[in-house]
């Protein structure tokens, strides 16, 4: 380093500090890399890389951008999983020392991305840390920089984490850099995938620390005011979060709101598997939101509610009388439709009030997002006069939460002009009237504009040169052209300034004296109206709890009227919810499916589910008749029910369900080196180890990843433990192709047959979508084949091999009945052991002699008793 520049050693310097990040180092109007970051950089955005000291012994790799555009670079190297930190000139290089001082003023990762424009409105840009706890527990620390939420919580063991996570979906996920955080990523390996996993030092995570950093962030006594002084894991978790946000930004973070402890059990646990498969907020084809159960009810007109309601979604109630007051308040607006409407178009214009609080806390906020909080705030009282007319205690509550801000409307107003420019330090900003000196330097500027115009026309008279023209530029100022044709003509108080191909450019001591004042005036100009606009900044900045408070209930009702919107146009009704542990629902629809264009009408079926008579339910049929559309659609109601949505139904009852678990579908998880048949049974002892009474299951084809016989007993095993163990007893929809599993119902009580209906006709099949009672005859597999396009051939020796099957496995010659064809035997005989010789021939003989028909009960099983001993 001694061999380097003074500005290469500063450089080095500051990257020594962040050796994880690509440093931009600010040199005047660019951001520029150097060594490894810019072969990096120049490679990813596409940027011509060069080189300092070129042709010397040891080149410098660099490459820049232009400062005032580099979000999208900066958006782009962190969609890529880099980190950046931004070095700043932290001191006038016009009246520096030396070199100028220059710090890192932030630093950039997927989970601290600032800039909007690179953020989805209607989903959270989360960063989390995990933390171990006591007794086998994990803290889970959750925080959006772009609105403040900052919550924490604990829960049990590696499966609570990975539901957790799968809610979340955090971009960026932080653990400790040890046999700790090792742990954690390695046991999460499959759903930390994809996302960047920050590794800080083990004391970041030390519980007293992280106590003590925390209680001086928030200015409080101890963490007992935030529910979580006895979660050891989610204090550290909560300290480490904190520690990386302090290092990492140089701003005020006065946005960040008070530490909220929340506590799974008070929401329906879902996890990862189950919200994966019910497809909640995105489907397993593409990821994408589009039909998807949020795809369906998001109605919602304003980037905090869309948030909100992927929250509630992700997190469904199992309180009673919270969700009677949601249901409450969505069916009034159900009924109001006028009032609905009025207050959805009052809601329509407001912006994105959380991410403008912080940016505007951040000091990254421009004019246009003052002007955009200014136009939010003054909805507010037209929306506050609008909820003047609702009686739902819900809708009530959060009335009286909307503070209208008219203050700091009235300095938004006040401050800033009608459409002001992007730029800050260009002038255009503040509007006239609000700063006296202000005004006085825009009269200067706008005469001395005049003037100058006035001097022009003078000039051309006093002289008579009618092509002078007076003119400006950054180099000379104001200056008088004259054309070559009429140098002559030149008075002698014209000081020649330069001298071009076709004219001379003059000054006069008079223009000069005037062009002061005025460039003055505007330089002065521009300096006081950013200095006025950051005072602005700073005036609203101090409302920021307000504001949020503001944007908490606006994102709330937005979520119950579009909910309202939703269950006013699709005819949904509200759930009658109870701790009854009963499930019935009457003509009941799939949300998604009936949202879709389809070629036929959606069919509604009914489901009655409970723990006295009906706790399992067998249901069989054919594929494509709609089994797992039936199942997937009861558990997607009654998660709505308890979020707070009304119902698509007829009418529904619902006793509260406390977790729901599904098994659905057939794949490797190679992340995890699982097989097909290994992820099925891991899913299925997950429900086992886990279910209740009050836990909805939904199986779809227990065992078919194995044998027919192994998948046969396992199915048979696990539908008698949910029936016979009293502490698992759950409410339980049991698909399956193995009709065996029908004869459950002959010795399990609670135990029923159901089946979807089917209408044969000339070798064909109509899907008639209709759950009815009792199992199903067979599966129609070569029906619903042809269907699929195989080849005509396929299906005539399909159906051959079927009637072989169907009329015993073997000849009497001890050939598998399976290989048998018209086209004749195979041309390659196959070795095959006699099944009937010595003891086995002798029962085959004694059966044949067997005359049935005159038979008595007793002597049948006399000679079936000798029979079995002879076997």
């Amino acid at each position: 380093m001694s061999s380097t520049t003074p500005m290469m050693r500063q450089y080095l310097e500051i990257k020594s500090q962040y050796p994880d990040a690509i440093l931009f180092f600010r040199l005047g109007d660019f951001y520029e890399m150097f060594l490894e970051d810019a072969v990096t950089a120049s490679r990813v955005l596409d940027i011509t890389l060069t080189c300092r000291n070129k042709g010397a012994a040891e080149e410098i790799p660099l490459c820049g951008i232009p400062f005032h555009s580099s979000q999208p670079y900066i958006a782009r190297l962190v969609e890529n999983g880099y980190k950046v930190a931004v070095c700043e000139q932290v001191e006038d290089p016009k009246t520096a020392k030396g070199i100028v001082r220059r710090e890192v003023v932030r630093v950039v990762s997927p989970g601290l991305v600032l800039d909007t424009e690179s953020l989805k409105p209607k989903e959270n840009n989360y960063l989390v840390a995990l933390a171990e706890g006591d007794a086998g527990r994990y803290g889970v620390a959750v925080l959006d920089i772009t609105t403040g939420e900052f919550r924490v919580t604990e829960t049990a063991g590696l499966d609570g984490v990975r539901s957790e996570l799968t809610a979340l979906n955090p971009r960026e996920v932080m653990v400790a850099d040890g046999a700790e955080g090792t742990s954690l990523r390695q046991g999460l390996a499959a759903i930390l995938a994809g996302r960047m996993v920050n590794l800080l030092p083990e004391w970041t995570f030390e519980s007293d620390r992280a106590a003590g950093l925390l209680t001086d962030f928030f200015a409080c006594g101890s963490l007992a005011a935030f529910g979580c002084a006895g979660l050891p894991g989610a204090v550290r978790a909560a300290g480490a979060i904190l520690h990386y946000l302090q290092e990492t930004q140089k701003y005020d973070l006065g946005h960040i709101r008070p530490l909220a402890t929340y506590h799974t059990r008070d929401y329906m646990v879902l996890d990862e598997t189950s919200r994966r498969n019910l497809e909640l907020t995105a489907t397993l084809h593409d990821g994408g939101k589009k039909g998807s159960l949020l795809g369906v009810l998001d109605r919602t007109v304003t980037a905090m509610g869309g948030r909100r309601l992927r929250q509630w979604i992700n997190q469904p109630l199992v309180d009673v009388g919270r969700i009677q007051g949601r249901h409450q308040a969505v069916a009034e607006m159900v009924e109001k439709s006028l009032l609905r409407d009025e207050l959805r178009a009052a809601l329509d214009g407001v912006y994105d009030l959380e991410r403008l609080n912080a940016k505007i806390a951040m000091a990254s906020a421009n004019a246009k997002d003052l002007a955009a909080l200014r136009s939010s705030l003054m909805r507010l009282p037209a929306l506050i006069d609008l909820l003047q007319g609702v009686e739902a205690p819900f809708l009530l509550e959060l009335g009286s939460g909307i503070d209208p801000l008219l203050d700091v409307c009235e300095l938004l107003c006040g401050a800033i002009v009608d459409d002001p420019p992007f730029v800050l330090r260009e002038g255009g900003l503040i509007r006239d009237g609000y700063h006296d000196p202000l005004d006085e330097l825009r009269l200067i500027s706008r005469q001395g504009k005049g003037w100058i115009a006035r001097l022009e026309q003078q000039e051309k008279e006093r002289t008579g040169i009618s092509t002078l023209k007076v003119r400006f530029n950054r180099v000379f100022g104001y200056y008088i052209e004259v054309t070559r044709s009429h140098l002559g003509k030149v008075p002698d108080d014209y000081q020649r300034r330069q001298t071009l191909a076709n004219a001379e450019r003059y000054i006069t001591p008079a223009l000069k004296e005037y062009e002061e004042k005025v460039l003055g005036a505007e330089e002065r100009l521009v300096e006081i109206e950013y200095d006025l606009f950051q005072e602005v900044r700073q005036q609203t900045s101090r409302q920021g709890r307000r504001i949020q408070q503001v944007a908490d209930a606006l994102a709330t009702l937005d979520v119950v009227f579009g909910l309202s919107e939703l269950a006013h146009e699709r005819n949904y009704v509200v759930p009658e919810m109870d701790d009854s542990g009963d499930l019935v629902l009457v003509e009941g629809r799939h949300p998604v499916i009936e949202a879709m264009s389809l070629s036929e009408r959606f069919v509604a079926n009914d489901v009655t589910l409970d723990t006295r008579e009906n706790q399992i339910l067998i249901i069989t049929g054919p594929n494509m008749a709609g089994k797992s559309t039936f199942m997937r659609q009861i558990a997607l109601v009654t998660l709505m029910a308890h979020m707070g949505s009304l119902v698509p139904a007829r009418s529904a009852r619902i006793g509260v369900v406390d977790r729901i678990f599904t098994r659905v579908g057939a794949s490797d998880n190679l992340a995890r080196g699982q097989s097909t048949f290994m992820v099925e049974m891991t899913e299925a002892a997950n429900i086992l180890n886990h279910a209740t009474p009050r836990s909805l299951i939904v199986l779809d084809e227990i065992g078919r990843g194995t044998s027919t016989f192994d998948g046969i007993s396992i199915a048979w095993s696990v539908a008698e433990y949910l029936h016979d163990n009293p502490a698992v007893a759950a409410k339980t929809l049991f698909a399956t192709h193995y009709h065996e599993l029908t004869d459950l119902a002959l010795t399990r009580e609670r135990v029923k047959n159901y089946n979807v209906a089917v209408k044969e006709w000339n070798d064909q099949i109509i899907f008639l979508r209709k759950i009815v009672k009792g199992g199903a005859s067979h599966s129609y597999g070569i029906q619903v084949a042809r269907l699929a396009g195989l080849p005509a051939a396929v299906i005539d020796r399909a159906r051959e091999v079927l009637r072989n099957l169907e009329s015993g496995e073997f000849e009497r010659e001890g050939e598998p009945r399976l290989a048998r064809s018209r086209r004749g035997k195979s041309s390659v005989p196959v070795p095959q052991l006699s099944l009937f010789d010595s003891e086995s021939d002798e029962i085959r003989r004694r059966l044949d002699e067997l005359d049935t028909a005159v038979l008595t009960p007793l002597e049948a099983l006399n000679i079936l008793d000798q029979l079995k001993k002879m076997v």
